[in-house]
């Protein structure tokens, strides 16, 4: 069962070894995060041209609980866009957020702007 909904800015920093990358190490195990996500961190991937098989396997290796962007989680995700419009939200960090919002669980984000939200949803920031 997982305990946090992980953002992809915590994750690419994780694999790139950036500040913050020790929390994201502590909370990795126990975190789950969307399909949605995870696509934003494998483009990411893909447009520093790591091959796909290495892709997954990098992907698969950090995170196995990977939550499918479903009816409730598209409305959820949708509600939050009036919400969140005036801080500059894409809809990958909506995506996130609004699976924090359906499991009732914190965020985990490198996103500082997060920290200005009020939606019903903890943060917790990794640098």
């Amino acid at each position: 069962m997982s305990e946090f909904v992980l953002d992809a800015s915590a994750l690419i920093a994780l694999i790139n070894s950036e500040k913050g990358c020790d929390q994201v190490e502590q909370y990795i195990n126990k975190s789950c995060i969307s399909s949605v996500n995870i696509s934003e961190v494998a483009g990411i991937l893909h447009d520093i041209l790591i091959p796909e098989t290495e892709i997954e396997t990098i992907l698969g290796k950090l995170i196995t609980n990977i939550i499918p962007f479903d009816e409730q989680h598209a409305y959820e995700t949708a509600k939050l866009k009036s919400k969140t419009k005036k801080y500059g939200l894409s809809f990958g960090d909506r995506a996130c957020l609004s699976l924090g919002i359906i499991k009732k669980l914190p965020v985990i984000t490198a996103d500082k702007i997060w920290n200005s939200l009020e939606i019903g949803v903890k943060v917790i920031m990794i640098r």
